[in-house]
């Protein structure tokens, strides 16, 4: 009876245990690890060309780190030309709740959860400068490379110094500097999927002020269309109005230009460009022939200030001079011996991000199934391409 009542306590304190350390896993947490070294100096000069191959998409701060989220997190890596994923400079993990989105404005990194919260937090070394409370939020849908949640989050824009939160039929406009709520506008159905440009958010039903928070009582009508948008719809370089007029957003205010008229044309580099009739070319605003470069088949990946990036069927990439159509350099887009060697494989690019000097490219098989989440949906373990433009 002893041995029964001893083997029957042990059993108990082995379950007790078990469920104390089950809770210390499992129970609502939140961990912050800030950076402990200095803050990288910009990358020395390289040549145009892959430098990594990434199982994650990174969203770029400065040109040297690199974000990444996941379902629970948000980190820092570095150096940007690093050949893989390296270990976090600094990270924020919060569980249960999932990531929504994080987007950059300046030297702050905001970073969106399930849960409503909003934080903001200097880029350079992870320290988290504010929090809020916003509405409640999307659940994480990065999938494996978390690309949907650094390059294209859901109902989270910035603008003007602007964090722009939608939900709903709600739009919050919070300080990109301290959080504080700037103001709340409420809009009609549709308007949750619109964009930042210049100090102005535009959606399917309207455009409001960003400072404000106002809708737009004078100027071009919607629905508009974004063009030339670098990031998370966020200081896009022109769109198309309601009636299908072009318009360039340099200086923040709205200037016509008769060539993005065109469904075919669209922005890069600052410049209206097109890849119709086997020609690359670019316009003026006023929709005369800027330059041209044969071309056929090419896709217009985006641009920065003096480059039109484009990639060729047969997976190069070329860059452009965005003032006069030279091209500066081309090369394959592949990541390593076996790859190059298989003749770079058959895939297609789902997501790219184009920043100053570098841009990241999303790769998908080319029969990939429907599902992102099928273990055949990405082309390899390094979903991800970085190179130097």
């Amino acid at each position: 009876m002893t041995r029964v009542l001893l083997r029957t306590s042990v059993a108990l304190l082995l379950l007790l245990a078990t469920v104390l350390v089950g809770w210390r896993i499992l129970e609502p947490a939140e961990v912050l690890a800030t950076a402990e070294t200095p803050y990288p100096a910009p990358t020395s000069a390289t040549r145009p060309r892959v430098t990594s191959g990434l199982s994650l998409a990174p969203l770029l701060f400065e040109d040297r780190l690199r974000l990444y989220g996941s379902k629970h997190q948000v980190r820092a890596d570095e150096p940007v030309t690093g050949r893989f994923v390296r270990t976090a400079r600094w990270s924020l993990r919060r569980w249960p709740q999932q990531l929504s989105g994080v987007v950059t404005s300046g030297t702050t990194v905001v970073s969106r959860w399930s849960d409503g919260l909003l934080v903001g937090q200097d880029g350079r070394t992870g320290k988290v400068l504010w929090r809020t409370s916003g509405p409640d939020a999307p659940d994480y849908a990065g999938h494996r490379t978390g690309a949907a949640a650094v390059w294209s989050p859901p109902g989270l824009r910035t603008g003007a110094g602007i964090v722009v939160v939608a939900q709903g039929q709600d739009l919050f406009g919070y300080d990109v500097s301290t959080g504080t709520e700037r103001w709340h506008t409420a809009t009609p159905p549709g308007c949750t999927g619109g964009f930042t440009t210049g100090d102005r958010y535009l959606c399917a039903t309207g455009g409001y002020d960003l400072g404000s928070g106002a809708a737009l009582r004078s100027g071009p009508a919607g629905p508009f269309t974004a063009l030339g948008c670098p990031v998370a719809g966020s200081d896009c370089a022109g769109f198309r109005d309601g009636a299908g007029h072009g318009w360039l957003t340099r200086g923040g205010v709205p200037q016509r230009s008769v060539a993005l008229d065109s469904p075919a044309v669209t922005i890069a580099g600052g410049v209206p460009v097109s890849t119709a009739n086997g020609l690359v070319t670019a316009y003026r605003p006023d929709g005369g022939v800027k330059w041209t470069w044969p071309a056929t088949g090419v896709r217009v990946l985006g641009g920065n200030s003096t480059r039109i990036l484009l990639m060729t069927p047969r997976r190069e990439l070329v860059g452009l001079d965005a003032a006069t159509g030279e091209r500066r350099f081309q090369f394959g887009l592949f990541f390593g011996k076996q790859e190059g060697e298989r003749g770079n494989g058959e895939w297609v690019a789902s997501g790219v991000l184009v920043s100053e000097r570098f841009v990241a490219i999303e790769r998908k098989n080319a029969t990939a199934p429907d599902d992102p989440d099928s273990p055949t949906y990405y082309f390899s373990s390094e979903s991800v391409l970085l190179a130097a433009i």
